[in-house]
C-alpha cells in the first residue's frame, strides 16, 4: 500500500469512497446522503484533485482510502495557520491495517509543508473508532458541537431545569 496525490484519473474512485464515507457516517449521526450528493461533490473533489488537496491509499485492488486537506481561510485574523482534514476514509476491507495513520501523517505532511502551525480534524461524536485514532495520534478535542431536533410544528421542547 502506497500514499500518494490522486490524479484526475482517480476521481471517479475518490468520488465513490466520497460516498461511502458520507453513507457510513450516517450510522454515526451525520444528515449527509452520500448517494444524493455523488454530483455535487464531484467537481469539487475535482477541483481539490487538481490543486493537490486529495490523497489516495492506493492497493493492488485499487484506491482503498482517501483524504482531502486545506488551509482554513477567513476574514478573521488568527494566531495560528489552521490546517483543516476535511475528510479522512479506509475502506472497511482495509482497516485495521495501517491505511488510516499512513493517510493522516500524508495529510499531516502536506498541511505543514503548506505552512500550518496546527492541524483539525472532526470525527462524528459516537464515531468512537476515528476518535480512538485521532487520540492515538495526539489530538485533543478542540470545539464541541451540539445538536438537537425541531418537532414537525417547527419548535423545540427544553428542559430548562438544569443550571446553566
Amino acid at each position: 500500500m502506497r500514499v500518494e496525490p490522486a490524479t484526475t484519473a482517480d476521481l471517479d474512485a475518490v468520488v465513490e469512497t466520497w460516498v461511502a464515507l458520507a453513507e457510513t457516517q450516517r450510522a454515526h449521526g451525520s444528515h449527509l446522503d452520500g448517494a444524493a450528493n455523488r454530483e455535487t461533490i464531484r467537481p469539487l473533489l475535482a477541483h481539490h484533485v487538481v490543486d493537490g488537496s486529495v490523497l489516495v491509499a492506493r492497493a493492488d485492488e485499487g484506491v482503498v482510502g482517501f483524504v482531502n486537506v486545506g488551509i482554513e481561510e477567513g476574514a478573521l485574523a488568527s494566531d495560528a495557520t489552521r490546517g483543516i482534514v476535511h475528510n479522512l476514509f479506509v475502506e472497511p476491507a482495509s482497516r485495521d491495517e495501517g491505511v488510516g495513520s499512513a493517510l493522516l501523517d500524508a495529510a499531516e505532511a502536506v498541511l505543514v509543508d503548506r505552512g500550518a502551525d496546527v492541524i483539525a480534524i472532526e470525527a462524528m461524536a459516537d464515531n468512537e473508532g476515528a476518535r480512538r485514532l485521532y487520540r492515538r495520534r495526539g489530538y485533543e478535542p478542540h470545539r464541541i458541537q451540539f445538536e438537537r431536533p425541531v418537532d414537525g410544528a417547527g419548535t423545540t421542547e427544553t428542559d430548562t431545569s438544569e443550571t446553566r
